[in-house]
């Protein structure tokens, strides 16, 4: 509860701030570059996105890692040598006899 009653003190300071911030801009005219600063960081943080997820929980989201395991199954599971005899060469050199 004390938590819950934090954030949203420091989310309504924070607001009330950023309001006295764009009224004193519009209304004072001596307003300065304080003002305007905390209008504008005010504005840039609405612009962040709140309401994402971390990719690990999104729904449909694929494990970390994925194709670096696809890759290790994939070559583990090929020949390391190849057992078939060489192809004859078209310029006569050694093929097969």
């Amino acid at each position: 509860m004390t938590g819950r009653t934090v954030r949203w003190g420091t989310a309504l300071g924070l607001g009330a701030l950023w309001w006295w911030a764009v009224a004193r801009l519009l209304l004072v005219p001596g307003a300065g570059v304080l003002e305007g600063a905390v209008a504008a960081g005010g504005w840039g943080l609405s612009l962040l996105p709140v309401h994402c997820k971390p990719k690990s929980r999104a729904e449909g989201a694929l494990a970390a890692g994925r194709w670096r395991r696809a890759w290790r199954a994939d070559t583990a599971s090929a020949p390391a040598v190849t057992t078939e005899p060489p192809r004859p060469r078209s310029d006569g050199g050694p093929g097969r006899r």
